[in-house]
């Protein structure tokens, strides 16, 4: 059977110990079923049966070990061109464990004698200034606080002396009521509980209290339904109102009920003792009806207006409690005010000073953040450049400069670089098979965290038709024996087919546009349409034209070629993928179900 062009070049490009791979995979098979028993002859009767199971279908890449993240360390101190010494740094290769970051263990201790000489000079000023800061801040905090309290607690019991004075006369009532008192004027001034926006305390003393008025107001125009707003007064107008219309409609019936047993009485059709009920009943509901009346009548000659007038007297001393609370307030914060500048001035002073020192000679202590691995400098190319000493304790090390980076070996990824014709097959969060080189019996989990958006333009220039896309995949959990550096292969997977038929790739060949294979027969082959699906380095699926046991050739029989003239012109080859597929290129690794099938 003739390889097609394209499929012939693509196996070409590949990386020498894939092409290896290949190679052998197709010697065991070949070796397997041309052996005597198997398929007859291996040059005539080379036969695949086809299977019927899981199919995986896989990517396979080598790349190495990195850490997804990595602290890097440099000296920040600034004491001036001629740089700080190393007075102690941990050996390159420590392993940096969790206790070590729990404890902030020093990975490097730097010189510091310089800046503290110049702290020493500011710290008994800076002491005395941050007593005097810190006693003003306290009393200041105490006066808010209490301020805050005073006037919430003022407020709280204005609120619901108003509360309760809607509640009997209505909001409608009241706001007009409260108006004509004076109080709304009290209200705008005393109506906050914000200590900043209180009026400085000279303003305090060249303002006047407001006047509120405390001449007697007649309520009893208001006693009316129409007046009254939605409050307890009206209501209890409203029951004794429905009170006095049911007692005169109980009165009414009573009456005709009397009315009609008299008649009846007359005539001799009911019982005196009838008559004498209907009469009592008559009079239960005359009384009714005086006692509706008087009930009305006391509640808005007496209840009503000294209801009114004790709500309203109650509301009107809980707001000047408040306008009180307020000015009182004023006085004291503009004192504790006046107190905390003042304090704050004088330790502004030492504090610039000083900070930046205190800050600087907390920089002269490195210690772990992250678990890994220490190593010296940057890890990159900036390695011994200029006057620049190598890292050790005595070298001189100036601001910036890397002193050592530790990766975190807890979160491992290996960078693989994946082939165009393959790229759109991988997708974020697909699971990987991991395997190290250097532990080739030990099988690691992981899954596609990251992948390039464009091909990688390093090392463009030596093959500029190969096009490649960085992907990252993150393994899943850590392990003490894996290092940066370290070569590793994963096995993307891609897909997992369940429960089809499948051949192997060689067995499937194009012709005319169309994919078609040899079925052994009894006398010659038969020459089979196929419609293939998903494929992998190994077997392809077949979805329609093939029953699982029937045995296909695994290259074309003798006599037939391709682009011969008996098979028409197979010029122009069908790519995987397409409406008539072709026989797909071999890249990836067989996927392991497969080869255990």
């Amino acid at each position: 059977m003739l390889i097609p062009g394209k499929i012939l070049n693509f196996i070409r490009r590949q990386p020498r110990w894939r092409k290896m791979a290949v190679a052998a995979a197709a010697l065991v098979l070949v070796g397997w079923w041309g052996w005597p028993g198997r398929g007859g002859s291996a040059v005539k009767e080379l036969a695949f049966s086809a299977r019927r199971g899981t199919l995986e279908i896989n990517v396979l890449e080598g790349g190495s070990l990195k850490a997804l993240e990595s602290q890097e360390i440099k000296c920040e101190v600034r004491v001036g061109h001629q740089g700080t010494k190393i007075l102690k740094i941990v050996e390159e290769g420590y392993l940096v464990t969790e206790a070590d970051v729990k404890s902030n263990k020093v990975l490097v201790e730097l010189d510091s004698s310089e800046l503290q000489k110049q702290i020493a000079q500011q710290e008994i000023q800076y002491q005395q200034a941050a007593a005097n800061l810190t006693d003003a801040q306290q009393n200041y905090e105490i006066q808010v606080n209490q301020n805050q309290s005073d006037i919430k607690t003022a407020e709280q019991k204005a609120r619901f002396a108003r509360m309760d004075f809607d509640k009997f006369l209505g909001d409608t009532v009241t706001a007009r009521i409260i108006k004509e008192h004076g109080l709304d004027k009290i209200l705008t001034e005393a109506g906050t509980n914000s200590i900043e926006s209180l009026t400085p305390i000279s303003e305090v003393r060249e303002s006047n209290p407001t006047e509120v008025s405390t001449r007697a107001i007649d309520f009893s125009r208001y006693a009316n339904i129409k007046e009254l707003g939605d409050g307890e007064a009206k209501q209890k107008l409203r029951k004794f109102e429905d009170d006095l219309q049911a007692a005169q409609k109980e009165l009414g019936q009573a009456k005709a009920t009397l009315d009609g047993t008299r008649r009846l009485f007359e005539k001799q059709f009911v019982a005196k003792t009838e008559l004498v009920r209907d009469q009592l009943a008559q009079d239960s509901a005359e009384l009714k009806v005086k006692t509706a009346e008087t009930a009305g009548a006391l509640f808005l000659k007496y209840d009503f207006s000294k209801t009114a007038e004790q709500s309203l007297s109650a509301y009107t001393d809980a707001v000047r409690e408040l306008d009180k609370a307020r000015r009182v307030a004023i006085s004291k914060m503009a004192q504790a005010c006046a107190k905390l500048k003042s304090a704050q001035g004088q330790y502004e002073v030492q504090v610039q000073q000083r900070r930046d020192l205190t800050e600087q000679l907390g920089k002269c202590t490195l210690v772990a953040k992250k678990t890994g691995l220490v190593v010296y400098g940057g890890g990159g190319s900036e390695n011994y450049f200029g006057n620049q000493d190598p890292i050790r304790e005595g070298a001189t090390v100036r601001e910036r400069q890397a002193i050592i980076t530790i990766p975190d070996l807890t979160r491992m990824s290996v960078n693989v670089k994946i082939h165009e014709s393959y790229i759109n097959k991988i997708k974020i969060g697909q699971k990987v098979r991991i395997t190290v080189d250097a532990f080739p019996d030990v099988i690691l989990e992981g899954e596609v965290s990251k992948m390039g958006v464009l091909p990688d333009s390093q090392n463009r220039w030596m093959n500029p038709d190969m096009m490649v896309y960085l992907t990252t995949i993150t393994i899943n959990s850590a392990y003490d024996w894996v290092k940066p550096g370290m070569s590793a292969k994963v096995e993307i997977l891609v897909n997992k087919l369940n429960d089809v038929v499948y051949i192997p790739v060689q067995a499937v060949s194009p012709d005319d546009g169309k994919l078609v294979c040899y079925v052994a027969g009894a006398f010659k082959p038969e020459r089979r349409e196929v419609e293939a699906g998903d494929f992998n380095d190994e077997f392809i699926e077949i979805k329609k034209g093939l029953k699982e046991g029937e045995r296909v050739l695994l290259r074309l029989p003798d006599g037939i070629e391709t682009g011969s003239p008996e098979n028409g012109n197979r010029s122009e080859e069908v790519k995987p993928g397409d409406s008539k597929k072709a026989a797909p290129p071999a890249k990836t690794k067989a996927a392991t179900p497969a080869r255990k099938a």
